[in-house]
């Protein structure tokens, strides 16, 4: 494939930027010995080889990041960072602004896509107010971490200061962190929301990809043909103002990106750092995960892909960040929707490794 250009420009900027000191300086990388006892398992059970397909390299995989076999996968962590947009302003969703607000309550209260899957994967669910406009309601599972009252709108101004940009990252890393240590997480699940993220997103993949806003940009949550011209018009527009410097991942983040994608990407790192599988959902959580890469290259291997979502640009990053989705069911929800049901189906195949029968097992028997 050549060389990714999400590895360029790592180094300098790490060593040039004290605000990234809290970084870990090494990630946890897979133990290929514990994936080869994993495939070998596989291999012993009563069954034809390999006959599993995929769901056996994705649970040796598990195990490979956790260093355990078998792999666990019972308790997985979700995370809806939530973020309001300035560019909003512009016309770019086909939804009011004030829906992010409504909408943060309804995860936790139990009435949105997320609150019903998060129960039947037996997910714990948590919400981040990175920058939602206005208040909202004081809710067990929910964490005030406002940053801004959203981001400014980026046609005409830099959506945060690079500072706000290194909060958001360092918020949404102690926030897995301080999950982790209060109960142990198998899997996460990085879940967004944010009426106007995929603008954010799409500008933040432009950027570091080097890719033309139409090919990027898509509908989001459902704009006709005339917003969607409105919304590429924007992003390239936005683009070309502020140059945002493709090596430098907090320039992007300050000058195009939002809250809550800052926040996914600091998650993320933190999980890494805790030898936690990484199940990507779908489009703004993709965006943050190529911050994430760029900022450390070797949160890579750590990263599964859920599923790849209807927005035309999402393969576009899946290949960036060399991914295979699990799902492709044209989903394009968002919330952490797609990747929830990812890991309904990284269960079921955890619970094949532990509990089918060897053949050494069944011909003991005689």
């Amino acid at each position: 494939m050549g060389e990714n250009p999400l590895n360029a420009g790592y180094e300098a900027m790490t060593q040039l930027d004290p605000l990234l000191r809290w970084l870990p300086a090494v990630l946890p990388q897979p133990d290929e010995q514990a994936r080869q006892q994993a495939l070998a398992r596989w291999d012993a059970s009563l069954k034809p080889r390999g006959s599993l397909g995929r769901l056996e390299t994705l649970v040796a995989h598990l195990a490979a990041v956790q260093g355990r076999v078998p792999p666990a996968c019972e308790k997985p962590l979700v995370l809806v960072m939530a973020g309001d947009h300035g560019v909003v302003a512009e016309g770019v969703s086909a939804y009011p602004q004030e829906v992010t607000r409504l909408m943060v309550p309804r995860f936790l209260k139990g009435g949105a896509a997320i609150s019903v899957l998060a129960r039947r994967i037996a997910a714990r669910l948590r919400v981040v107010d990175m920058g939602v406009r206005g208040e909202l309601p004081s809710l067990p599972g929910l964490y005030n971490r406002k940053i801004a009252a959203g981001t400014r709108n980026f046609r005409h101004h830099p959506a945060m200061t690079r500072e706000q940009a290194v909060q958001a990252l360092h918020t949404g890393f102690e926030v897995f962190l301080q999950e982790s240590r209060a109960e142990e997480v198998h899997l996460f699940v990085p879940g967004d929301m944010g009426i106007g993220n995929t603008t954010a997103a799409a500008a933040v993949a432009c950027a570091l990809l080097n890719v033309e806003p139409e090919r990027m940009v898509g509908r989001g949550a459902g704009l006709d043909d005339a917003g969607l011209q409105r919304k590429r018009a924007v992003v390239r527009e936005a683009l070309e103002k502020h140059r945002p410097d493709p090596q430098d991942p907090l320039d992007v983040l300050h000058k195009v990106g939002g809250f809550e994608i800052a926040g996914l990407a600091g998650a993320m790192l933190a999980a890494a750092s805790r030898r936690v599988p990484i199940v990507l959902d779908g489009f703004i959580v993709t965006a943050a995960a190529l911050v994430a890469v760029r900022l450390r290259p070797d949160l890579r291997p750590l990263l599964l892909a859920g599923h790849r979502s209807a927005e035309p640009g999402h393969a576009l990053m899946l290949q960036a960040l060399e991914l295979e989705p699990i799902l492709t069911l044209d989903m394009r929800l968002g919330e952490g929707s797609g990747a929830a049901l990812a890991v309904s189906l990284l269960q079921h195949g955890c619970a094949l490794f532990r509990e089918m029968a060897t053949i050494d097992q069944v011909l003991g028997q005689g």
